[in-house]
């Protein structure tokens, strides 16, 4: 793989065949189709037409058809297999699948019919389906997920073969054919369903903003803004890989398309080969984190954790942003000891400086203010027209902007812009169908797909158009030489974005096995057996296995169909094995765990296929730069630990801007002590006394209850027979956390920690614990559960009958955890004095002895 150029890279994202003649019109007018496919099935006209209106099956069918027959057409089945014509072979196989996988479009009412009794020609179109997607998924992805699958496929089957500790009853080849292809459990479960609803079409909007131009723009910006920092190009590309993950589904996409922008230029201003594609990698790699999109990862949850898409994009922000702010310094360390310099640029003085940061936050939020409450009174004013009237001020706006952003760019010329306001106003136009897209899902509260669908109906407008307006506003206009580069910019944005999301769309298919393989087996509870046997039944260590475990599970997987994988297989096994120790952790925590591990993976050798990315552009050894992205990484490893232990990093319980300011900047501060530490430099290199105080303090800040806990416990456990008294003492809607042991309908004895909602207040508890379906009796001192109502929410928190009550958890009156911070704040202060002595002592910082320009640091 160290071999492969960064182009066979980006082709392994979107098939290395290009044919001609006859077969490129095919291929180009597939692709075309199935991005107006996608934008017809989103948009409200099938329903106001009354015309080709389909189900959500039917689209998945159909959406996977499609995906298929693209695979085996332009991702060769070996590396020396032709790339300018398709084979006779492909072809048939294209047609098969494309046949297999639109079984349920075309013959639906049928198997709805005969639903769990298939006939032989449906067993039959299943297994064929099945074979061919895997084999699609060998060529469009490699190897990784095509034996995943097929070890899951496989246990499926040989279940009453396997250990004890892993055995099942098994599966008929008729009935894992019909479980996995038939219906929807399996592969046309919800995973497609995402990538049919909302998934292309957030791709095929990325790919008509790099279409348009705004790739090039943001890496501009970001150069622009940070050039002049020390290692500037560095810190250009985490942000610009930030902006590009916005959009992007994939880790490897986002080092190919901005990494060979940005390396190059690490690498000239004095960035050894393998830390400038580690700094790359590191980037894209945090991108898929990010929010909005999350590599599509947002969507799934939504669909997994049953939460709203606010609440998801919520939770992920604030670690998401820290994770960013901790590589900017890494990279800031990185460039103070190589003595790395930043651009030469016209220096402001710092009262100036502040004023005009001043000035663009109060221009950003009065223009926030301004559309906010200016759209509100046109709804008012103009009532149901409104919509049209705000799509004609942003076409209005998008007009403006473009036309102040042409002549910014004439009367600069040819010169590189050295402003951060110089490179922005040149595309400012671009942002436009962002803006839309947030107000769409943020105050709207349109679904995603929906969203999705109104930002790329603006963004088809601007790259029809943006040929055209730029002509006419530089005075050179050929209106219909314009009008045809538009269109052909029109036609390449829509045909880039389904050829983006073929990988995509084949990995969550394949991925689905994986989902309908745990609902046939149930190695879910297995899983869950195997962590709490080699973590003895330790916290820490059950947490430390399930990591490690997801890391595995993720290499070679693209974003989505590792997030399905691993949250399908680990995310039960944190919240069983949790509540058995009593840790009730919110299940949108629990996905963020497994999913970022999974998706650390990425640049993790010797799977990680972002490193290899990043090393074929910085022509360095893959391993090596693997390595080095993983430790830039270590910050996104300690994270999760973080926040299932304090949910307040992902806003869960925070009421407050005040609280969610604090809590931003506490944890941004650790971040930064955390990444000084592994970096072994803080103001000076680290010795290594400085280095574990700096680990301890970053610890305290993030989680000052590990230790304020050991000295004054947050909570006491009162005798079991106390839970009627306290059932009648709570307010209302209050919880109560009853600990639990007993045997489960398969036999296994189990211990659990479970939060018992209350209702409305009583002053009978008897009877308020009978309204959420429990029934008590008391025999010889011991609380035994006499009854659960099926359905209540005795029996969703986890309660069993003939359970016995072990215990009650209260809460105890304790000193606010922050009291931690004094102290670790005060070995902060003797860490800096003494780091600020030995720099005093030799002025020029500890650069590295080979690295350039050994400059103060900035």
């Amino acid at each position: 793989m160290s071999a492969q150029t960064p182009e066979e890279l980006e082709q392994r994202e979107t098939g290395a065949r290009r044919p001609a003649g006859p077969m490129a019109r095919l291929v180009g007018g597939v692709l075309l189709f199935w991005s107006l496919f996608q934008l017809w099935f989103a948009s409200p006209l099938p329903f106001l037409l009354d015309f080709a209106i389909l189900n959500e099956t039917r689209a998945r069918s159909l959406h996977l058809a499609l995906a298929v027959f693209l695979a085996f057409i332009l991702f060769p089945a070996r590396r020396r297999s032709p790339r300018e014509r398709v084979p006779i072979a492909d072809i048939a196989l294209a047609l098969a699948a494309a046949f297999a996988a639109g079984y349920l479009l075309v013959f639906y009412t049928q198997l709805a019919d005969r639903a769990g009794a298939p006939t032989t020609p449906d067993l039959v179109a299943a297994g064929v389906g099945l074979l061919l997607l895997l084999e699609a998924t060998r060529r469009a992805l490699g190897p990784p997920l095509m034996v995943v699958a097929l070890v899951f496929l496989g246990y499926s089957l040989a279940g009453p073969y396997m250990p004890d500790v892993i055995a099942h009853q098994g599966a008929s080849l008729a009935k894992l054919f019909s479980h996995q292809w038939l219906g929807t459990e399996g592969v046309f479960g919800v995973a497609l369903g995402v990538s049919t609803s909302f998934v292309f079409l957030f791709v095929l909007f990325g790919a008509l903003l790099d279409q348009a131009g705004a790739g090039q723009y943001f890496i501009r910006v970001a150069q622009a803004g940070l050039g002049h920092l020390r290692g500037g190009p560095a810190k250009a590309a985490v942000v610009a890989s930030g902006m590009s993950g916005l959009v992007s589904g994939s880790s490897i996409a986002n080092v190919v398309t901005t990494g060979t922008f940005t390396i190059p230029l690490m690498k000239r201003v004095g960035f050894p080969a393998h830390k400038a594609g580690a700094v790359e990698v590191a980037a894209s790699t945090n991108g898929q984190l990010t929010p909005p999109i999350m590599g599509a990862a947002a969507f799934l949850m939504v669909e997994y954790v049953g939460i709203s898409y606010l609440e998801v994009i919520k939770a992920a922000l604030l670690p998401a942003v820290i994770a960013y702010i901790g590589l900017l310094y890494i990279v800031h360390l990185e460039a103070v000891k190589l003595g790395i310099r930043g651009e030469d640029r016209p220096r402001r003085s710092l009262p100036r400086a502040l004023l005009g940061a001043l000035f663009a936050f109060l221009a950003l939020v009065i223009l926030s203010a301004v559309v906010y409450y200016g759209i509100g009174w046109t709804r008012t004013l103009f009532g149901v027209t409104a919509s049209w009237v705000l799509a004609g001020v942003s076409v209005a706006a998008y007009v403006a902007l473009l036309g102040y952003g042409v002549r910014c760019a004439e009367r600069r010329g040819g010169s590189e812009p050295r402003g951060l306001w110089a490179a922005a106003r040149e595309g400012l136009h671009f942002l436009l169908p962002v803006v839309v897209l947030v107000w769409c899902l943020v105050v709207e509260r349109l679904s995603p797909a929906l969203s999705a669908f109104w930002a790329s109906l603006l963004m088809l407008f601007i790259v029809a158009t943006q040929p055209l307006l730029a002509g006419w506003f530089r005075g050179r206009s050929r209106p219909a030489g314009d009008l045809a580069a538009g269109g052909r910019d029109l036609v390449a944005g829509l045909q880039a974005g389904a050829r983006n999301m073929i990988g995509i769309a084949v990995a969550t298919a394949a991925a689905g096995i994986v989902v309908g393989s745990v609902t046939l087996t149930g190695i879910g509870l297995v899983m869950t057996d195997f962590v709490e046997v080699i973590s003895g039944g330790n916290l820490f260590l059950m947490l430390l296995f399930t990591a490690v475990i997801s890391l595995v599970l993720g290499m070679g997987l693209p974003t989505t169909a590792n997030y399905i994988v691993v949250s399908t297989l680990m995310a039960p096994v944190i919240v069983t094995l949790g509540a058995e120790q009593g840790l009730t952790v919110p299940l949108i925590a629990v996905h963020l765990f497994v999913f970022y591990y999974g998706i650390l993976a990425d640049d993790t050798p010797p799977v990680g296929l972002a490193a290899f990315a990043g090393a074929a552009i910085a022509r360095s050894d893959p391993i090596r730069t693997g390595i080095q992205g993983f430790t830039y990484d270590l910050r996104m490893a300690v994270l999760p630990f973080l926040f299932i232990f304090n949910t307040d990093l992902l806003l869960i319980g925070v009421t407050s801007w005040w609280q969610a300011g604090f809590t931003f900047v506490v944890a941004t501060v650790a971040m930064l002590l955390f990444a000084a530490a592994t970096q072994g430099f803080f103001l000076v290199r680290n010795r290594l006394w400085e280095g574990a105080a700096l680990l301890l303090v970053a610890l305290t800040l993030f989680h000052p209850g590990l230790w304020m806990d050991r000295v004054f416990p947050p909570t006491e456990v009162l005798a079991p027979e106390r839970i009627v008294d306290l059932a009648a003492s709570r307010p209302a809607d209050a919880r109560l956390k009853v600990r639990a042991e007993g045997q489960t309908l398969a036999g296994e004895q189990v211990r659990r920690t479970v939060s018992l909602p209350l209702g409305p207040a009583a002053s009978d508890g008897r009877e308020r614990l009978a309204n959420q379906g429990l029934a008590l009796r008391i025999e010889n001192d011991a609380v035994i559960v006499d009854n659960v109502i099926y359905g209540s929410a005795a029996q969703r928190a986890g309660l069993d009958f003939d359970w016995r009550i072990t215990g009650v958890v209260v809460e105890r009156e304790t000193p606010a955890r922050a009291w931690a911070y004094g102290p670790a704040l005060a070995l902060l202060g003797l860490v800096v004095l003494a780091q600020r002595r030995r720099r005093e002592v030799s002025p020029h910082v500890q650069a590295h002895p080979g690295g350039p320009g050994r400059h103060p640091s900035r």
